[in-house]
């Protein structure tokens, strides 16, 4: 089943989202764009726990 996020999901006003086939591929998107985009956002256990709670199935 595909996966799918987006920061608006998380309360950010981003316009990014994303999909991919599994978390893994997802999550490894996601820690791209945090780099790039939300270098506020320290990655750590509990945001990844936080953003992995944000993935939808479609």
């Amino acid at each position: 089943m595909t996966k799918s996020i987006k920061c608006s999901d998380a309360g950010k006003t981003c316009g990014w989202s994303a999909t991919a086939q599994t978390e893994e591929e997802l999550m490894n998107m996601v820690t791209e764009h945090v780099k790039e985009e939300h270098k506020e956002i320290e990655l750590n256990s509990g945001s990844i726990a936080s953003i992995k709670s944000l993935i939808k199935d479609i």
